[in-house]
């Protein structure tokens, strides 16, 4: 016993982090309008590929904030209501995030729990739109970046002897920057000739009204891991310099979770 009590303090280690990892693939509808390339509207079906970091502080210390990290990956094809002219549309996403939980209830001896989360996400974007029927500017490129607040509700419940988290997240854009050509303006005169015409706006929720919701359901497997079912809505719109644009997916969502606990030891002080 002594020799196991000196050991514990000559070794002691910080209280445990948590991470969990997540990666999920979706399908489901695409709308898209670029008034820069047509004045139609364009729809089509697409796949989201996501995968997310969400870095937990130790329970003990009783750390509430937790860090998210996401990357989010689109590429879908659409076409006009004729179905003569499609339209090609690709972008990466980057989310980064500082997110405080509180609990609101608890019941059934603790083992069932509603969390409400705040928080604060930056979001960068980078993408492009391809019209195959443009002989002149055929492409538009999507560059965005949103400062963007989150809220959400969480619950934990056991059914039927089986745990499930139940999650909906809305995150709205509060201010920006975005690239955008002028309206008549083409690439060349941007980037060959050098003509800046306000081709970097600052954007608020009312220039740039995009917001992005999601809904996951995670059924646990075993200790450390789930399956992941779910709903993601991502609307990203933008109005500036006389041009109109939104791309709207839809994705019914499929994935896997696991979840990491990590300790290191404390450094002894010389």
């Amino acid at each position: 016993m002594l020799v196991m009590a000196w050991t514990a303090q000559a070794n002691p280690v910080l209280p445990a982090t948590h991470t969990r990892q997540s990666y999920q693939l979706g399908f489901g509808p695409t709308q898209l309008l670029d008034t820069y390339l047509s004045q139609e509207k364009f729809r089509g079906t697409g796949f989201t590929f996501l995968s997310a970091t969400e870095r937990y502080g130790s329970y003990v210390t009783a750390d509430n904030w937790h860090t998210h990290i996401r990357h989010q990956l689109t590429l879908s094809t659409a076409d006009d209501r004729s179905g003569s002219r499609d339209e090609l549309q690709g972008d990466y996403s980057l989310y980064v995030g500082r997110i405080r939980n509180w609990q609101a209830c608890t019941w059934h001896n603790y083992h069932n729990a509603i969390y409400l989360e705040a928080g604060a996400m930056l979001a960068g974007n980078i993408g492009f739109i391809y019209n195959t029927s443009n002989s002149n500017n055929p492409a538009q490129a999507r560059l965005a970046l949103n400062l963007m607040p989150v809220a959400a509700a969480r619950a934990h419940v056991d059914l039927f002897k089986h745990s499930l988290e139940m999650r909906y997240e809305l995150a709205l854009p509060l201010v920006g920057v975005a690239f955008s050509p002028n309206y008549g303006q083409s690439y060349y005169e941007i980037f060959s000739l050098g003509n800046y015409d306000h081709n970097v706006v600052p954007t608020t929720f009312v220039s740039a009204p995009n917001f992005r919701q999601q809904l996951t359901v995670d059924y646990r497997l075993w200790r450390n891991a789930s399956l992941r079912i779910g709903y993601l809505g991502d609307y990203q719109q933008l109005r500036v310099n006389n041009l109109k644009s939104h791309v709207i997916h839809h994705r019914f969502m499929v994935g896997y979770v696991r979840s990491l606990t990590h300790t290191k030891p404390l450094k002894s002080k010389k």
